[in-house]
């Protein structure tokens, strides 16, 4: 199968996302994975020993020269909190307490955020259920770039700059291509992170603020667990649109390198999604994959035919609201 096009325009199609139909298949066939969806008993401990690991660091970081806060800002630090940003996107799921306690979920993504250093969990989750709804709608999927993004950032140089402002274009994106109104539960967010930032900067100073925005901005820009961003649905091969990748950054980041099959079933945690790959293994094992999300990266930069525009689109019609 041939290689998609890098530049230009998306690649439009006018059929329905995969995950769709192919959730129905293998349900029907392997009804035990009904089993698997649920909540995670373990995520709130997994997630509660990272959150304390970087309060730590807080303590331990606040006499540190720049040199090296900014040096375990990227090394330690921010991978934790990108890693943080993967439970986020596990809890929005509501697998930290099940759909039954989802006010529970929402309150403890923001205890998740805190590390972050900027609030994020709220927001996250408003436009995330787009995202897997309308996969690849225009103007609805907020995970697609812009046309300027696919236009201007089209050679190595550019892409590396694209990379490197990566979390920028994830938080202006949404509020150019789909505004929402800014929620009750984002304002709590916003509270609930800016007092403890503020509690941090009246216990240790400047230092441990930087260490946790620099960190997380870092992390989630020029580094190779955020090779995930590109390694999920940028189109490697013409005609699609999700990927998944089976190596060991998954021990770090929830599992989201089995991104096929949280797509096919959203409602499972990222801890048992190795499981639905076992039992339904002839449906992924023939799908194409990625072996390493830092060679996404390199062939993202150096690849011509791959590029922001390297993204499937597809029209939704929205009943009309009164």
């Amino acid at each position: 199968m041939g290689k998609t096009g890098g530049r230009g325009d998306f690649e439009w199609v006018y059929n329905d996302q995969p995950h769709t139909s192919r959730r129905k298949e293998i349900l029907a066939k392997y009804p035990e994975i009904k089993s698997l969806m649920g909540p995670d008993p373990q995520l709130k401990w997994v997630v509660s020993g990272m959150v304390l690991t970087q309060l730590l660091a807080c303590y331990l970081v606040r006499d540190l020269s720049w040199k090296w806060l900014f040096f375990w800002a990227y090394a330690f630090g921010g991978c934790i909190n990108h890693s943080l940003t993967l439970a986020i996107h596990d809890i929005s799921h509501n697998v930290a307490f099940g759909n039954k306690l989802a006010k529970w979920n929402r309150w403890f993504a923001m205890w998740a955020n805190l590390p972050i250093g900027l609030p994020y969990s709220a927001s996250f989750k408003k436009y995330h259920i787009d995202h897997h709804r309308y996969l690849g709608g225009d103007q609805l999927d907020v995970d697609i770039p812009t046309d300027f993004e696919g236009w201007f950032f089209c050679t190595p140089a550019r892409k590396v700059i694209w990379l490197v402002l990566q979390p920028f274009f994830y938080a202006l994106r949404p509020l150019l291509v789909n505004p929402k109104p800014v929620s009750q539960l984002e304002v709590q967010n916003a509270v609930v992170q800016f007092t403890v930032d503020i509690i941090i900067y009246y216990l240790w100073g400047l230092k441990p603020i930087v260490y946790f925005i620099a960190g997380s901005i870092l992390c989630m820009g020029l580094h190779p667990i955020a090779g995930h961003f590109i390694a999920e649905h940028y189109m490697f091969l013409k005609g699609h649109e999700t990927y998944s990748y089976y190596g060991p950054l998954n021990w770090i980041t929830f599992n989201v390198g089995y991104h096929m099959e949280h797509h096919d079933f959203p409602s499972i945690p990222g801890s048992k999604l190795p499981q639905v790959k076992q039992i339904a293994a002839e449906y992924y094992d023939s799908l194409p994959q990625h072996n390493s999300w830092t060679r996404v990266l390199w062939d993202f930069v150096f690849d011509d035919n791959i590029g922001p525009y390297a993204r499937i689109k597809r029209e939704y019609k929205l009943p009309k609201q009164e």
